[in-house]
């Protein structure tokens, strides 16, 4: 890697331990953001709304899920600015606090029947405190691993940030899973939907044991060390890399796939308005095998991402889900729940994943590292804010009652997948640019047989490195 030294900044790059601490801390706070997605679609509109109006009720209860969206820009701003100014590490600490104490609060919450208009007016503000906190985790890990992973393996690396937020919804539907099952509804409405939340306490104390472990990465090391901290990260961003930044907002519009899969489609599933009658515990089966092989692919993918490039896998993973989305809610208007897992298993668990496995190396990878955290977190979480809406708004426009609810649905899915793909389509390759080059429009990209040679020089190093502990141990 002598070749790589006057691109790559110096310093101790703990590729691994950044990977797994990015992996298990985004598995962790995930895990808290997506058991309210869970009880959003399957709880919250039985205890914390008026039960008059069915479809009032889901609506209201899927709005609650997107407003914890809304607060992710105000949160991408704040947590952006500490991220490029005080650390990566130092973000994701605070991350976790914020949302490991405002998802055990929710667990805490009166209903309806118990305080009226006040429950789900408590409920929004705890939304609000999970969205801001979420809006840094991404950025911030994915920033932490690309800047200590070596030259050729970003992209591998960097995938580990997404496989640990599969992981977090496959645990948050492996909690539910056997309450929805053997808890009488009766107890599980009252007070079994509680315990998933009230477990997170246990985010807080891992997530700080965790994520102390790592040192703070060599390049915002070295951009520290020569002062050249940004004061004002945010105004850089916006100075140097708007159009990159208007580019991630549209790619991070391929959140709508997630949003199909676990939001809308358990609202369209199990509840009884809509007709479809899946039960909860049967439906809640579709989206974790989904998230079981998404945690085999990924890697793969990342992998795939820094031998060909970050845009082919982006692009096809966008247009491809969006096709496979009007046949997932078609399986699911049918009641057809082989057919149904089937396309999970492919939709959700292989296609996609050609976006969500290389977003974390790309986005970061566009913008320089005084403002990398920022500019990705401020981004992404205003496209991801806009796709967060869709819920409501599927259930607005296709409410239940309504025919052809699937193809609505899939039509306006499809659409957004599209100027994902248009926007990424747009954008420059990053694979082979150097480090400190990142975030240069101009920046020259290293000669493609020199990159793999290089990249080989790193894999054969790591396999030597592996044998040696083995030798020893």
């Amino acid at each position: 890697m002598a070749n790589t030294s006057a691109k790559e900044p110096q310093g101790r790059h703990q590729s691994k331990k950044a990977a797994a601490s990015g992996w298990i801390g985004s598995a962790l706070e995930y895990y808290d953001f997506f058991i309210y997605a869970t009880a959003a679609a399957l709880i919250f509109p039985q205890i914390f709304f008026p039960k008059g109006d069915p479809t009032t009720a889901i609506i209201a209860s899927l709005a609650t899920y997107g407003v914890g969206y809304v607060a992710r820009p105000i949160g991408a701003f704040v947590l952006g600015h500490w991220g490029d100014t005080h650390g990566r590490k130092q973000v994701l600490v605070l991350c976790m606090f914020l949302m490991g104490f405002s998802t055990v609060a929710v667990g805490l919450l009166p209903t309806y029947d118990q305080v009226g208009l006040l429950a789900p007016a408590l409920l929004v503000l705890l939304r609000l405190v999970q969205g801001f906190a979420v809006a840094g985790e991404i950025s911030g890990a994915s920033s932490m691993i690309l800047e200590h992973a070596p030259f050729g393996r970003r992209g591998f690396f960097a995938s580990f940030t997404l496989q640990g937020v599969q992981a977090g919804q496959i645990l948050a539907a492996a909690v539910f899973l056997p309450l929805a099952h053997y808890m009488p509804e009766e107890a599980f409405n009252s007070w079994g939907w509680r315990i998933p939340f009230l477990l997170s306490f246990l985010v807080i104390v891992a997530g700080y044991i965790i994520r102390r472990e790592v040192d703070e990465t060599p390049a915002f090391a070295e951009v520290d060390k020569k002062g050249e901290v940004a004061k004002s990260p945010i105004v850089q961003a916006f100075t140097d890399s708007w159009a990159d930044m208007l580019r991630v907002v549209c790619m991070a519009l391929m959140n709508v796939i997630p949003v199909v899969a676990t939001v809308f489609g358990a609202a369209y599933a199990v509840q009884a308005a809509y007709g479809i009658g899946f039960q909860k515990d049967v439906y809640l089966w579709i989206p974790v095998l989904g998230n079981i092989l998404a945690v085999l692919v990924i890697p793969f993918v990342g992998n795939l991402s820094d031998r060909i490039g970050r845009k082919p896998p982006i692009i096809v993973g966008a247009l491809a889900s969006g096709l496979l989305s009007f046949v997932y809610l078609y399986a699911i208007s049918i009641k057809n729940v082989p057919l149904a897992i089937c396309m999970s298993l492919l939709m959700w668990g292989i296609v996609y994943q050609g976006y969500n496995a290389t977003f974390p190396s790309f986005y970061p990878e566009l913008f320089r590292t005084r403002n990398r955290v920022s500019a990705m977190a401020i981004s992404q979480n205003i496209g991801t804010t806009f796709t967060a809406l869709l819920p409501a708004l599927f259930a607005a426009v296709a409410p239940p009652g309504s025919t052809n609810v699937w193809f609505t649905v899939g039509a306006i899915t499809f659409a957004v997948t599209v100027l994902a793909a248009l926007a990424a389509m747009s954008a420059r390759e990053t694979y082979r640019v150097h480090m400190r080059d990142l975030g240069d429009p101009n920046a020259v990209p290293v000669d493609k047989a020199e990159y793999d040679r290089l990249r080989e020089e790193t894999m054969a190093s790591a396999r030597t490195d592996r044998e040696r502990r083995k030798a020893v141990a």
